[in-house]
């Protein structure tokens, strides 16, 4: 039971940060750049202080964002009509967000401007499309990122349980794809893959997921991961 309760205040704290995302144009606008800023991080071959930074960074962006849609549906829902104190209330939390923004704007500044790498742009894809473990992390990322919106977008289900697509599913297989590319073991290929096929059957036994929305999941994350290794190892 304590588990359950457990998960729960998962989905809760998943659909309350996903209500700001689609409720809020600024919070979608601060999640683009947080994974493009993070997307170049892995470009750049950031130390782990500079990513341990990057990411602060955009946590405190996050937090101020969130706590800013909080103060205002609290005012909102207190009271409708105008008063100077909720418009000043609602005008230091706007503060407290561009502080929030304008602080990231200066990291960004140290991190990608001031130390922009020497090396051509070719020797940064060597060195990526070298490092698997590099095209992993951003294969998973924007399978997740892609599942996010697409269940946002939908709007019904949970985040960690139900709606279009299935994110376990898409996440199996990614890693499946990816195991796929990188290793010339055949067994462990097929071991994987059982594994893939198990999470996704996990799903919809229990009613989490129809059959269409676990396919959908798997679609997504052979395809996304499938697209991501091509681009990476093939084309550039």
């Amino acid at each position: 039971m304590h588990k359950r309760r457990l998960f729960e205040s998962f989905n809760y704290a998943i659909e309350g940060f996903l209500y700001v995302l689609k409720t809020q144009r600024n919070m979608r606008l601060h999640f683009l750049c947080s994974i493009i800023a993070l997307l170049m991080g892995v470009y750049f071959n950031f130390s782990k202080s500079e990513l341990i930074l990057l990411l602060l960074t955009i946590c405190f962006v996050f937090l101020a964002e969130m706590f800013n849609t909080a103060v205002e549906l609290v005012i909102d829902l207190i009271t409708n009509e105008f008063h100077p104190l909720a418009r000043i209330i609602k005008d230091i939390c706007a503060g407290a967000v561009l502080v929030a923004a304008v602080n990231a704007v200066f990291v960004g500044y140290l991190l990608f401007l001031a130390n922009v790498p020497r090396d051509t742009f070719q020797t940064t894809i060597d060195y990526i499309r070298e490092k698997p473990l590099h095209i992993t992390f951003i294969s998973l990322l924007i399978v997740l990122v892609t599942v996010i919106f697409t269940k946002a977008k939908h709007g019904y289900g949970q985040p960690l349980r139900g709606g279009m697509p299935s994110g376990h599913s898409a996440v199996s297989f990614s890693i499946w794809t990816t195991v796929l590319f990188v290793s010339h073991s055949k067994l462990l290929i097929v071991l994987v893959l059982i594994l893939a096929i198990l999470v996704a059957q996990s799903r919809i036994r229990p009613g989490f997921h129809s059959f269409k929305e676990v396919i959908a999941g798997a679609l997504v994350g052979v395809g996304l991961t499938s697209l991501i290794f091509y681009i990476l190892q093939v084309m550039i």
